[in-house]
């Protein structure tokens, strides 16, 4: 079993910066593939961002690129998720996940993540 608990959302504005953490026990951290995704209300779960064992490879969602930073820390059990120049639109309960499967490239792919944390809110006004 893994768990995985998510920590650092909270109320922004348009423009500010959020970091979201992920931290996970029960396995050794870093066989463990991470990733982040996001719902909205009345909305599907969405792939955010992801990042292999070693966190050599990582992947983004095109409209999320250059605003997220995905990042894992195997010292400390932790994955991270940098957000910046936030956008009502981002607005959603985020996700992190982990993937216990061995992967050159990271998945984006919900169905492939093994265990979940229990989210956590994120809101952005205007």
């Amino acid at each position: 079993q893994v768990q995985l608990v998510e920590s650092g959302g909270g109320l922004g504005q348009a423009g500010d910066s959020l970091r979201l953490s992920c931290v996970a026990s029960g396995r050794t951290f870093s066989m463990l593939g991470m990733g982040w995704f996001r719902q909205a209300p009345g909305k599907a779960r969405v792939f955010v961002a992801t990042i292999i064992r070693n966190g050599g490879n990582t992947a983004y969602a095109d409209s999320l690129k250059g605003r997220f930073t995905v990042s894992k820390d195997n010292a400390k059990s932790t994955v991270n998720l940098q957000m910046n120049s936030l956008k009502p639109e981002d607005t959603a309960i985020y996700y992190c996940a982990a993937d216990l499967t061995f992967r050159v490239l990271a998945t984006t792919r919900s169905d492939q993540y093994n265990y979940w944390g229990q989210g956590t809110q994120v809101t952005v006004s205007t």
